[in-house]
């Protein structure tokens, strides 16, 4: 069998930065203090259950009342609202902010556009943690649009700004674009949609003549479900799987398989479905 890694897959920067804020935080002493995220750090069960051994906690984010002056939450690349770090701070605890840099940048638009009395409008998952952060800094004028249907049914302020969740499909926001920007032309409209994001879906788009694709991520992940979604459109068998394990056993069977991973799948889960699919090969 042949194994064809996407040219980009794994690891994005800011997944990098959050778990090596967790890393460097479970490795400092802690006499009596916990180490907690607020939420679950990153969209991967196999880097969550191995930093939950290391006694990595998760933090529920309405309940700050166990926490003391001893115990350190993380934010996770997500972000949070203002108030709920506020919260926190009060309680005496350190926080730890790994909100990814490219989350900040839309926070601080939402934050200064929203004080011009713009309204927000955020092309996303209303659900996702990310939109939820941002649109907490819009001082209650935003606007959350999942599908170009709903930007079709929109009505639109004449003082708006777009923005977008940053591993939100680039397809849907061009389409969410166009059609707000034929309500109102002056439409200010910010493409904050991750780079990262767009190098893994190009770099998928460039595995040719593969008899299938495995996607490596979690199930949870936004970016992991949009390549996936992706695969399937290019190979006549694809597959989403989050460990080793799980690969079909069909693709065994097939002489070129190419892999890919989302933005919250480290290394050695990708390096372990390419030993088990080769290592499968020899036998």
């Amino acid at each position: 069998m042949k194994v064809v890694r996407a040219a980009v897959l794994g690891y994005c920067m800011g997944v990098k930065r959050a778990v090596e804020s967790a890393e460097k935080a479970l490795s400092c002493p802690h006499d009596s203090g916990c180490v907690y995220t607020l939420g679950p750090l990153i969209h991967n069960p196999s880097v969550l259950a191995s930093l939950s051994e290391r006694g990595l906690k998760v933090l529920d984010a309405e309940d700050f009342s166990n926490l003391t002056p001893d115990d350190t939450v993380i934010i996770r690349a997500h972000g949070t609202t203002p108030q709920t770090e506020s919260d926190i701070k009060k309680t005496g605890a350190c926080v730890i902010d790994a909100t990814c840099p490219r989350v900040h940048v839309s926070q601080k638009r939402a934050s200064e556009w929203s004080s011009k009395q713009y309204t927000i409008i955020i092309a996303g998952d209303k659900n996702h943690g990310e939109v939820t952060s941002i649109a907490a800094y819009a001082n209650g004028q935003c606007v959350v649009v999942q599908t170009p249907e709903e930007a079709q049914s929109l009505e639109l302020p004449s003082h708006s700004v777009l923005l977008a969740q940053t591993t939100f499909s680039p397809d849907q926001f061009a389409q969410i674009a166009s059609i707000l920007k034929q309500k109102n032309p002056d439409l200010k409209v910010f493409d904050s949609i991750c780079t990262a994001t767009l190098e893994r879906q190009q770099a998928l788009r460039s595995l040719s003549n593969v008899d299938g694709i495995i996607v490596i991520g979690g199930r949870n992940s936004a970016n992991t479900r949009r390549l996936y979604e992706s695969a399937l459109t290019l190979a006549a068998k694809a597959c989403l799987i989050e460990t080793a394990d799980e690969i079909p056993e069909d693709f065994f069977e097939l002489e070129t398989v190419g892999i890919t991973a989302g933005a919250s799948t480290p290394d050695s889960v990708i390096d372990a479905v390419e030993n088990r699919l080769t290592g499968s090969a020899l036998k």
